[in-house]
């Protein structure tokens, strides 16, 4: 260790005398220091804690006695050595298996009460050693930090001082800050630029702890002080020695400030960066940290020891303003810490971890500096080869350097945040050949004349190739080398890329080989090998890192070669469980260890299967491949396996689960391509594989149907062939999973041609492009069928397939989703794909793909652009190639409601041209309830373009929502303007984000609650998504002020979409959440989910993974009916689709309702890409413009669905509605108009398609013709008028000869009197009767005679 001291050389040869007899001295005494364990006497039963007292030294003793007799499991209590008045300086090691060291974990400490009068640090720390203890096997996080982190907790490294020290002292007055020799250890440590300035025999703390900093490999640390609130970081003086405002910059410091961030900002008063301390009211802290020689100058500092000299990161916190603060205090001391020193522990497993080995013997290599290009500060190895270098997320070049061995480069190392990336080196020893040795990292071709390997002959016209020269077993590391190395030798035919990580974080690399490997070519067939995914079986793995050697040395010159990399895309994986193979060992011939992945689970069991529920959670490795699968339009594959001698091809099994034949339709095309790789291996196409092990196993020609021979639910094989157009079989190469190096040139013998011929029978069968035959551009997502083999593929993204098949003649048909099928027959021959190109003609087209007759709109060459626009980001990588360039910098938190309000006002002040903030409300407790819309016009409506609404936080604790739709408006405001695409879709698009519908729940609810309500419902207890009623006859009492608010922003009926984001799943929910039985336009409403799950890493695969609530098993492409999930009433979904006419899709981000921040940044990074699909997907459907013939818009129009869903135009005329890609039916209706139909045709990647409806007046009354009601009424009414004449004169003329009677019978009254007196009142009556009768009778007379 004494070189380290010579760094100080630069001082007096007196000040190095003295250095180097204090190191001397320090390490000389190391023996009777650092490892003699006091033995711990019988002690008093440990009290409970009560917050209120300090510990002096014997109370000290006493407490951590009885902790490390409670729990000896995980706790060691030992002194590292005295202090000057003899008083033990004691650490407590709490760890699982605390007295022995375990390889793979670092090392953490805390160092309190440097300063003696400086007293919080004392108490904070044994409650901290309390709270460990007691918290380990109850809470998740405190148990998983004691396994994996070795944690050194030393309450006082200055016990003296503190015993002369007084309570209530804030200023150190008393004097016990120094030592019992009035020495300051904090300016005692050797200094970068002064040396070493302090006697040894002043210091026995400072001595004790600088052995026990070098002969431990500590990480991190932490130095806790008193005087303010803050975190100081390196360098803590300069050359200069500046009193103050000098900053002085370590290599690390990005890093440090890191670190430093992470304390204060989980402490409430530190992150404010006012500690309004009384001495010092003005002194102000940004974010609660500081550099030190910024602060002031202090030379012989601890922390910058342990960073300069000691393989340690260590940063200074000051806990309060008070250094010896009253009793009372000490609780609220605790609060305020308690997260930030847990949060920091953490922090040790950042950045890039790993081991460094021989490459020979595979011995651990101590000491070997590990160097990260462009910073000037290495780090060692342990004892174990085992290193851990912090790092903040990038991509770093590190190197591993040690005398004697060859040095390694690691490049583009990615760094993400939360756990470390593993990264381990294996040094190849550098042997002098003057020695007599050979080279280790080459081999010799072993001879082909023993007569149990075959031979090849080859055409003498020709160039042997050139064989591959390494044959060793690679581990990750020199795997990993050995791909980089050809990947940077032959850049123009090769590209490596990573398709995931493994559970312990090591890339899934692919080797592409190919004349232009970077991308995808038009009519050139993709090719996959996939090896090791069993672990322990790894001749797959050797075999293909000695094919891409092959290739590579013989492309150009061997014609067999050229012409595969010429004419196909051929990806390589080597090892699919990379973690499986570092457990794995030498000469394993059937056994298992390894075959798993580090999370012990068979990766050929973990897909989806057809007959079987896979319930297993899906692993990384899974996942990984899956999206790299349909992310890619492979079309043959093999899956290379050992433990046997055959290829076996799809089923592998069954509905019953029996061992029997599983024919898939293109069981003839599985045994051809297998029959091509059989029978090119000598030995496979025998059928008798391994007769020693295996002595009954026959496969005739070296081939076995899967289920035939024994099942394999869950394989990766079918789920290749059932859900992407990829043909798969799986290869055992051997009998022995694990041969000896010695016996792997013979594998690639046996194998080469097999190999080679394998890539070739991609070329069989059927290819060509399926293309529009207006305007000759080709149709993705084509259906290519066969009759009488029911097994679809589809074409790529520009219209090229590839189709398998068998030697035969075949009726093919190719057809899309708006076009008309074509038929035609092809024969098939063994030479070479038969050519078949299909063009399709459009439904609404003539034959030369014309429109047909009708009002067309007029396209104009802005619109065009957009639709073009549409259908790149909707195919391929437009996507994801979007998401790529628009990386954002960000810091993820939650955020409580007023910096979320003052967060959203920001954008507006920030973006005025682009933003415009709205109140819809206020929630029960008066907090406003705040809509962002985004758009190139805010404020002003824009009928004819699409608005999208994106709302979160309806239920409070489940706050992701929130945070996501935040930083994606962000996101949308910063590129606008940058990225031409953000641009241009924020200019096309009204975007409406309601961060936070909930906001009084969101303050209640708690961080790191997975499964709480705590905080779901609103103030008044009510879970608002169970609130939203359009019909009073169902509402029982008044709607909450948050449910009004919404209610009113979704009745404005301009939406054509909305998103609603909520946690406690991983899934997207369509209406409806009430029970149905059936749902109209179910179609389009689980398109649209499924938009959203397609666009998700995760969701789409649909294994929910939700241990923690409940919610485990397999949801079909991660899309449910909402009601499903969980049924109810009164839901925002429902209530938008019926009364707002806007159908609304739930997306449940993961499965924990309120995750730690911490993985904010990844599921923004898992959502992202899915919440800008949504933006593309709203200009999809169909649009359009209702008329009259004189071309005035109708406003108010309903457009009818398919016969169900309706939605209205507006202003303008305009409609526009969300449908799933197929044919669908529209009528317009409108008043005083006749009804309109139109079919139109929907599109999974176009722009929605612009139609014109024309109305005419309505020429139809009760449905009868117009002109014929209008002569029946016409003639109907002059009827009527003669009728009426008629009548009139009828009655006229009865009228005067009443008047006539009565005039007769007045005059000649007297002629008449005796008749009249003879007759009777009756005969009267009578006689008036029949004189004054006519046809107007009384109705109840008329009614009377009639019953009569």
């Amino acid at each position: 260790m004494v070189h380290v001291w010579q760094h100080f050389s630069t001082t007096p040869k007196l000040r190095v005398s003295l250095f180097s007899f204090l190191l001397f001295l320090a390490v000389s005494l190391g023996d009777d220091g650092l490892h003699r364990t006091r033995s711990v006497s019988p002690s008093t039963e440990e009290t409970v804690e009560t917050y209120d007292k300090y510990y002096n030294y014997a109370d000290l003793t006493g407490r951590l006695q009885s902790l490390a007799q409670k729990y000896p499991h995980i706790a060691n209590l030992s002194s590292i050595g005295q202090s000057v008045e003899g008083r033990e300086l004691w650490v407590m090691r709490i760890t699982k298996d605390p007295n022995i060291d375990t390889p793979g974990k670092p090392k953490f400490k805390y160092v309190g009460n440097m300063h003696g009068d400086e007293t919080v640090s004392r108490q904070v720390l044994v409650y901290l050693v309390e709270y460990l203890l007691a918290k380990y096997g109850e809470e998740t996080r405190i148990t998983e930090l004691v396994n994996t982190t070795d944690i050194y907790i030393m309450p006082s490294m200055n016990p003296d001082g503190f015993e002369k020290s007084i309570e209530g002292d804030c200023n150190g007055d008393s004097g016990g800050r120094t030592n019992a020799r009035n020495v300051d250890l904090n300016r005692s440590f050797p200094d970068q630029y002064e040396g070493t300035r302090v006697s040894p025999d002043n210091v026995p703390e400072v001595m004790a702890v600088i052995r026990w900093i070098q002969e431990n490999k500590f990480v991190l640390s932490g130095n806790l002080h008193g005087g303010t609130v803050v975190a100081s970081y390196p360098f803590d003086d300069s050359a200069s020695h500046q009193r103050q405002g000098h900053y002085s910059q370590s290599e690390d410091d990005s890093l440090f400030r890191f670190l430093a961030l992470v304390y204060s900002q989980n402490h409430p008063v530190m992150k404010t960066g006012e500690p309004n301390c009384p001495d010092t009211p003005e002194e102000t802290f940004k974010d609660g940290i500081t550099n030190g020689a910024q602060w002031y100058d202090v030379t012989g500092g601890m922390q910058d020891y342990n960073y300069l000299y000691g393989n340690c990161l260590e940063i200074t916190m000051e806990l309060s303003c008070c250094k010896y603060p009253p009793a009372a205090e000490l609780h609220n001391q605790w609060d305020l810490n308690r997260e930030s020193l847990l949060a920091y522990i953490e922090k040790v497993h950042i950045g890039v971890r790993g081991y460094v080995k021989d490459a020979i013997s595979g011995a651990a290599l101590p000491n070997v500096s590990i160097v990260v290009e462009g910073i000037r500060h290495n780090l060692t190895t342990g004892k174990y080869g085992d290193f851990y270098r912090l790092l903040i997320p990038g991509t770093y070049n590190i190197t591993a350097v040690v005398p004697g061995y060859t040095t390694m480069t690691v490049h583009g190392v990615q760094v993400l945040e939360g756990k470390a990336a593993e990264l381990n080196f294996t040094l190849a020893p550098v042997v002098s050949e003057a020695a007599g040795s050979t080279t280790v990292t080459t081999y010799s071709m072993t001879s082909t004349n023993d007569p149990n390997i075959p031979t090849t002959t080859t055409n003498s016209s020709n160039p042997t190739p050139v064989q591959p020269q390494e044959f060793r077993h690679h581990n990750y590391a020199d795997m990993e080398l050995f791909l980089r190395k050809y990947s940077s030798e032959f850049p123009s035919i090769v590209h490596l890329y990573s398709v995931g990580r493994s559970a312990k974080n090591l890339e899934l690399y692919v080797m592409v080989i190919s004349d232009n490997p970077k991308v995808h070519e038009h009519g050139e067939p993709e090719f996959k090998y996939v090896a090791n995914m069993h672990g322990n079986e790894v001749v797959g793995r050797e075999l293909m890192l000695n094919l891409i050697e092959y290739l590579c040395r013989n492309y150009g010159t061997d014609p067999e070669v050229t012409k595969l990399v010429n004419n196909t895309r051929i990806h390589i994986m080597p090892s699919m469980n990379p973690d499986g193979y570092e457990e794995a060992s030498e000469g394993d011939v059937k056994g298992y260890r390894g075959r798993n992945n580090s999370n012990n689970f068979d990766l050929n069991r973990n897909f989806p299967d057809q007959f079987t529920n896979i319930t297993e959670p899906r692993q990384p490795e899974t996942i990984a491949v899956m999206n790299w699968l349909k992310s890619i339009p492979f079309v043959l594959s093999a899956n290379l396996h050992g433990g046997s001698l055959v290829v076996n091809y799809p089923y592998d099994d069954d509905r019953k689960g029996i061992t029997q034949y599983s024919q898939s339709p293109d069981d003839k095309v599985f045994q051809q391509v297998s029959k091509a790789y059989s029978q090119e291996n000598p030995l496979m196409h025998n059928g008798h594989p391994c007769e020693d092990l295996y002595p009954d196993e026959y496969f005739k020609d070296g081939i076995t149907n899967g289920a035939n021979w024994y099942n394999v639910p869950g394989g990766m094989q079918d789920w290749n062939y059932l859900n992407t157009n990829c043909f798969e079989v799986t290869i055992e190469l051997g009998c022995v999973k694990y041969p000896m190096a010695k016996e792997l040139p013979k594998y690639w013998e046996q194998n080469r041609r097999a190999l080679l011929q394998f890539i070739d029978q991609v070329h069989i069968g059927v290819k060509g492009t399926v293309s529009d035959i207006g305007d000759g551009t080709g149709i993705p997502n084509a259906t290519i069928s066969v009759e009488e083999i029911d097994h679809n593929i589809t074409t790529a993204h520009t219209g090229d397939y590839w189709r398998l098949l068998a030697l035969g003649t075949y009726s093919i048909t190719a057809s899309a989703h708006g076009y008309k099928p074509v038929r035609t027959y092809a024969t098939v021959s063994k030479h070479e794909a038969e050519v078949v190109d299909f063009r399709l003609t459009r439904i609404h087209s003539d034959q030369n793909g014309q429109p047909l007759e009708g009002p067309q709109p007029t396209q104009n060459p802005s619109e065009k652009e957009f639709q073009s626009l549409i259908k790149d980001l909707s195919l391929g990588q437009g996507l994801e190639q979007l998401v790529k360039s628009t990386a954002t910098e960000n810091s993820f938190r939650y955020r409580r409601y007023n910096e979320m309000a003052a967060f959203v006002r920001g954008l507006t002040l920030n973006f005025p041209k682009i933003t415009s903030l709205q109140s819809l409300g206020q929630s029960v407790e008066f907090r406003t309830i705040w809509a962002l819309e985004i758009s190139n016009k805010p404020g002003e409506a824009e009928p004819s373009e699409p608005k999208i609404r994106f709302v979160a936080g309806i239920h409070g604790n489940a706050p992701v929502g929130t945070e996501l739709l935040l930083e994606f408006a962000a996101f949308l405001c910063i590129n606008y303007g940058k990225n031409p695409v953000i641009t241009r879709l924020i200019n096309e698009t009204r975007i409406v984000i309601v961060p936070s519908i909930n906001p009084d729940g969101r303050e209640l609810a708690v961080e790191k609650e997975c499964t709480s309500a705590r905080g779901l419902s609103n103030s008044h207890g009510k879970d608002l998504d169970t609130d939203f009623f359009g019909n009073a006859s169902q509402r029982v009492v008044e709607a909450q002020p948050e449910t009004r608010a919404m209610m009113e922003l979704i009745l404005d009926r301009g939406f054509t979409l909305s998103v609603a984001l909520d946690g406690g799943s991983l899934v997207a929910t369509y209406p409806y959440d009430k029970p149905v039985q059936s749902v109209e336009n179910e179609g389009t409403l689980k398109y649209l989910a499924s938009v959203y799950a397609n666009n998700h890493p995760k969701m789409h695969l649909g294994d929910t993974g939700c241990s923690n609530n409940g919610q485990m098993g397999n949801i079909p492409d991660g899309v449910m009916r909402a009601a499903e999930r969980q049924s109810h009433m009164g839901s925002m979904k429902d209530f938008s689709m019926d009364f707002g006419h806007c159908p609304e899709i739930t997306v449940y981000t993961g499965c924990c309702l309120f995750p730690s921040a911490e993985h904010l940044a990844t599921l923004w990074a898992e959502n992202k890409k899915a919440l800008l699909s949504m933006l593309v997907e709203v200009h999809k459907g169909v649009r359009g413009v209702v008329r009259d013939k004189s071309g005035k818009p109708i406003v108010g129009a309903i457009i009818v669905l398919n016969g169900g869903v309706r939605v209205f135009t507006a202003e303008g005329g305009y409609f526009h509605a969300l449908l799933a890609p197929g044919n669908h039916n529209i009528e317009a209706v409108a008043d005083g108009y006749q009804q309109q139909r139109q079919e139109v045709v929907v599109s999974s990647y176009e722009a929605a398609n612009s139609i014109i409806i024309e109305f005419d007046m309505d020429n139809s009354i009760f449905g009868l013709p117009r002109e014929f009601v209008v002569a029946s009424a016409a003639a109907s009414m002059t009827a009527l008028v003669v009728t009426a004449c008629i009548i009139w004169c009828v009655c006229a003329a009865k009228s005067n000869r009443q008047k006539d009677g009565f005039h007769r019978l007045r005059q000649h009254r007297d002629e008449y009197d005796d008749e009249i007196r003879l007759t009777s009142m009756g005969s009267k009556k009578s006689l008036l009767a029949h004189e004054f009768q006519d046809e107007s009778e009384s109705d109840e007379e008329t009614l009377y005679a009639n019953k009569i």
